[in-house]
């Protein structure tokens, strides 16, 4: 089950439970026995052997309401038989308490009832037995195993729905202080759920109970409000209906026709969104058509909008263009008798089906069409998406994360060059329609064009929009993409990417440093992993507390470990095997550097990603006399030899320092900060960017800061550069701007100072 506290209190003391009681609970299990009829009699006695377990193993547990807690159990199973479910998900129906409540291990599940009924118990039992640092932890560990469990068999959320719908039904005989957490958990996460996999009923159910123990005080003041409302526009009500009946009579159209009201929650959302009064929410009540055949339907809504005005831009062919969860009607919005706006809803039998019961249609479809495959299009590929985040978050928080996104109750539909629809969540950008179609689409990525037209990848997409994405095979997810997409398959996709090519860089770089540090002590080679020093580094791997090889080359990378302590501890192991170091080698490693640039120390080209990063205290340029600090966890840090806060690092840990040095040709600009102080004046700022821009240098990031204007006024700017040289140009053809008094470049690098007056 889930992380949460149901609205139940078992008891551990066997009581003794009175007679009215057990004929309650014998009426209720003849109550469900009743609804089993699409079952054979074998099915039957099998949920009638977990009943009885499961009454065994709860006897003497009551509910808070007073009654035998068996009761809830045969609910949960009532609601699963109107389903149509099969009798292994009764069964676990029946049971789905005997782990978490009753100390029943799942062996003996397995033993009794066998495994796809352990299996469905165990998806739905809580985490009671670990420990987790907080909740929200928790909570986000047991939905993991909760929607994975859901992924690989659907019947483990139905149960689960089915079994938050009787908590939330008897949620008023359980002190009031939990009503408030049960009831907005059931909101965020079960409603949208329900809504996800089509199960209108349930989510319409969920979302009136968890506002009527919410906001108690508002349910009933629109409740009255409602009821008022539905007694003064009766006669306008049946009016339409006898009209519409008519109607379909004469185009010898079979309909069943049946009035639907607007759920309180969604009245009481609607006036909050949309800061209505409940005066000005029309669309309070409407009708469901339910027709023989699809094209009915379409006939239909002609009768409709030759009877009645439609209201422009109600309409919605959600047959033509299905709804994520599988949901299949038109809609459309008229002007009635008195002005009064009316929705109707036009659905097949087979729709109706579905628009009520989601992806449980697929049981009732099986009940009485055995050759239906309405299963295989009713939220498979939303479940599935659910393995493929989860075979690249272990996270649980992170993983419940990425879901979360995907609940989105309303989308847009999009089209592929070819024609081919793809359903999104509301927000998606162009990003996410790459991730849906292929992730090596998503991966490499570079351009797109929407409607023939160029865009920005971070361009959200709209109903209609035919969506070409252009990629590169030299292109990687870029982190900036992290704050724009919306689906959690691209957000899973884009993360899983990073770690990886982070780890790889990371270990790359750490298999430089402890190289460089074995050269320092007399060691030309590192011994290989594998082969005749394997004990070796395993002696080495239990110093450091390292899994495996490439473990430890990330760790060094990361700067979780320092490369000359380990050199250290495997240069004193060879020396025990009898390998001497090289004592020459050794001499000009330690000696040598200081003269001479280190044969042995690092290059930096800037083209390195998530393993080197650029201080942002110094902003170091090429040119820029450099070193590098290991921080820990943060892979290598490059400052400048003059940057104060490397000076007070090397201070306090100088064996994380190494040497490092430039490339001869830098791959990319490397950006720099300056400061440059003007005197006030119409079109300054413009004429300074042009001076930038005239030295062939782009404009990141520019402050004027706070201050009110005065004489003279600071302007920060970090700027794209070649190198030192380029930074020096830029700064003289700031000095001949006129307004520019001096210009000087910010950081604890050597800066080059130019004052108006310089010549």
């Amino acid at each position: 089950m889930s992380a949460v506290v149901k609205p139940k209190s078992p008891s551990t003391g066997k009581l003794k439970t009175s007679p009215a009681a057990a004929n309650a609970a014998a009426a209720s299990f003849a109550a469900l026995t009743a609804k089993l009829d699409y079952l054979d009699a074998a099915d039957i006695n099998q949920v009638r052997r977990a009943y009885r377990f499961a009454d065994e193993a709860h006897l003497g547990q009551l509910r808070s309401s007073g009654e035998p807690y068996i009761t809830h159990p045969i609910a949960v199973a009532q609601q699963c038989a109107e389903w149509k479910l099969d009798a292994q998900a009764l069964m676990a129906a029946l049971l789905h308490d005997a782990i978490e409540d009753c100390g029943i291990t799942k062996p003996e599940l397995i033993e009794k009832f066998g495994a796809p009924v352990a299996e469905l118990v165990d998806g739905l039992t809580k985490l009671d037995k670990l420990q987790f640092s907080t909740r929200e932890e928790g909570q986000a560990e047991s939905f993991r195993k909760m929607l994975l469990a859901m992924a690989r068999d659907v019947r483990v959320i139905l149960i689960k729905l089915a079994d938050r719908s009787h908590n939330m039904r008897t949620l008023g005989d359980v002190p009031r202080e939990k009503w408030e957490r049960t009831s907005r958990e059931t909101l965020d996460i079960y409603v949208p759920i329900a809504h996800r996999l089509g199960l209108n009923q349930t989510y319409r159910e969920l979302q009136e109970l968890s506002f009527r123990h919410l906001r108690p005080w508002r349910y009933a003041v629109l409740s009255r409000a409602v009821s008022k409302a539905r007694s003064r526009r009766r006669d306008l009500i049946q009016k339409v209906q006898r009209e519409v009946e008519a109607a379909f009579q004469s185009a010898n159209i079979p309909v069943q026709l049946s009035g639907r009201e607007k759920t309180l929650y969604s009245v009481y959302r609607k006036m909050s969104e949309k800061h209505l009064s409940f005066a000005q929410v029309t669309d309070i009540y409407g009708f469901r058509a339910i027709v023989p055949e699809v094209l009915q339907c379409y006939t239909a809504l002609g009768l409709l909008h030759q009877m009645y005005k439609p209201v422009p831009g109600k309409f919605k062919d959600h047959i033509a263009i299905t709804k994520l969860n599988g949901y299949q009607s038109l809609h459309t919005t008229v002007v009635g008798p008195s002005g009064v706006n009316v929705e109707f809803q036009m659905r097949t039998e087979a729709m109706h089906m579905v628009a009520e019961s989601g992806v449980a249609a697929h049981w009732l479809y099986k009940a009485t069409e055995p050759g239906s495959s309405e299963a295989d299009r009713l939220g498979t590929k939303w479940l599935q998406s659910l393995l493929d985040i989860q075979n690249e978050t272990r996270d649980a928080a992170e993983f419940w994360d990425h879901v979360k996104v995907d609940l989105f109750p309303d989308a847009v539909y999009v089209f592929t060059p070819k024609s081919r629809i793809m359903a999104l969540p509301r927000g998606a950008t162009v990003v996410d329609f790459a991730y849906a179609v292929h992730t090596t689409i998503g991966d490499h990525a570079v351009a797109a064009r929407v409607n023939n037209e160029p865009v920005p990848l971070r361009t959200e997409l709209k109903n209609g929009d035919v969506v070409d994405v252009i990629t590169a095979p030299v292109s990687k997810p870029n982190p900036s993409w992290l704050g724009f997409v919306r689906t959690g398959r691209a957000r899973s996709k884009i993360r899983h990417h990073l770690k990886t090519m982070a780890q790889s860089e990371s270990q790359a770089l750490g298999e430089k440093l402890l190289d460089q540090a074995l050269r320092a002590e007399g060691i030309e080679q590192p011994p290989a992993p594998d082969g005749p020093q394997q004990a070796l580094w395993e002696k080495v791997l239990r110093f450091t507390g390292n899994r495996n090889h490439a473990e430890l080359l990330t760790d060094l990378g990361l700067g979780k470990r320092v490369a000359s302590i380990v050199a250290k501890r495997l240069s004193a192991l060879l020396t025990e095997q009898g390998e001497k170091p090289n004592a020459l080698l050794m001499t000009r490693e330690r000696f040598m550097a200081h003269e001479t640039v280190s044969q042995a120390g690092l290059v930096v080209d800037g083209s390195e990603n998530a393993s080197v990063q650029y201080a942002r205290c110094c902003r170091p340029v090429p040119g820029d006399a450099i070193l590098g600090y290991l921080g820990r966890g943060e892979g290598l840090v490059v400052h400048t030899q003059a940057c104060s806060v490397a000076q007070r690092l090397q201070n306090k840990d100088s064996e994380r320092f190494i040497p490092i040095e430039w490339s001869d040709e830098p791959v990319r600009p490397f950006e720099a900060e300056m400061v440059v102080t003007v005197g006030n004046g119409k079109g300054v700022l413009a004429r300074v960017a042009a001076a930038i821009t005239s030295a062939e240098a782009d404009i990141s990031h520019v402050d004027m800061g706070e201050e009110a204007a005065s004489d003279a006024t600071d302007l920060r700017f970090v700027i794209a550069v070649r190198d030192a040289s380029h930074l020096d140009a830029v700064l003289r053809a700031l000095k001949r701007v006129p307004a520019v008094m001096h210009a000087l470049r910010a950081g604890g690098a050597s800066n080059g100072r130019f004052n108006a007056t310089d010549s």
